[in-house]
C-alpha cells in the first residue's frame, strides 16, 4: 500500500516488511486511497519505488507504564498519578493536597497552588521528566478571579518557552479544591 503524502510531500520510502514482525500497528500520515495508490503507481516511471509506510502510534500495551510516587498525594480513585507512553508523560490533575497527611495546605489559592506545583514536579521527576519538559499544561480554576494569583505561581516553575497552556473555570473541582493542574512532558 503507498500512501499519498508520501509523493506529495516528497518522503523516501522505505520497505513496511520490516516493521510488520516488530509492530502490531504502523498508523501513517496522510490519506491512503485506492485511486490515489492507482494514480502514483501508473504515473511512475519504468523504475517502480517502494510503498511508503510511517511508524506512528503502537497499540502495544507493554509499552503504557504507570508511574507512581509517595512524594505526591495518592490518586482518589481509578487513575495513575501519571501515564507513560509513546514517549510522553501523561500527569493526571494534581491538587494542592499535602502527600504525608492528604489534607489542603491551607484554603488559599495561591498555598494550593504551590503545593499543586510541588506535587506535580515530584510525579514529573519519578516519570523522567521535569519542568522544562511540560509541552502542555491545563489549569481549572474554582474561581477564574484568581487566575492572575495562579499565574504569577505558575510562571515561576516554567522556563522559557512557556508550555502551551489553556485555563478554565470549572463548576467544581474535587475535594473543593480552588486550584488543579494536568500536564503533557516530552521524556
Amino acid at each position: 500500500m503507498a500512501w499519498c503524502a508520501a509523493r506529495t510531500f516528497h518522503m523516501p520510502a522505505f520497505d513496511v516488511t520490516a516493521l510488520r514482525s516488530k509492530t502490531p500497528l504502523a498508523v501513517g500520515v496522510g490519506c491512503a486511497s485506492v485511486a490515489g495508490t492507482t494514480l502514483w503507481r501508473s504515473s511512475s516511471t519504468s523504475k517502480r519505488q517502494m510503498p511508503f509506510a510511517s511508524l506512528g502510534i503502537s497499540t502495544d500495551t507493554s509499552i503504557k507504564e504507570a508511574v507512581q510516587t509517595d512524594k505526591a498525594p495518592a490518586a482518589l480513585g481509578p487513575y495513575s498519578q501519571a501515564i507513560k507512553a509513546n514517549n510522553l508523560l501523561f500527569v493526571s490533575g494534581c491538587l494542592g493536597l499535602n502527600p504525608e497527611t492528604g489534607k489542603f495546605v491551607s484554603d488559599d489559592v495561591e498555598d494550593q497552588t504551590e503545593q499543586v506545583l510541588k506535587n506535580m514536579g515530584e510525579i514529573l521527576k519519578a516519570g523522567g521528566a521535569s519542568y522544562s519538559s511540560v509541552v502542555k499544561t491545563t489549569i481549572m480554576l474554582a474561581d477564574l478571579k484568581d487566575f492572575k494569583k495562579v499565574n504569577e505561581i505558575y510562571g515561576k516553575y516554567f522556563p522559557s518557552p512557556s508550555p502551551a497552556r489553556s485555563t478554565y473555570q470549572v463548576a467544581a473541582l474535587p475535594l473543593d479544591a480552588k486550584v488543579e493542574i494536568e500536564c503533557i512532558a516530552t521524556l
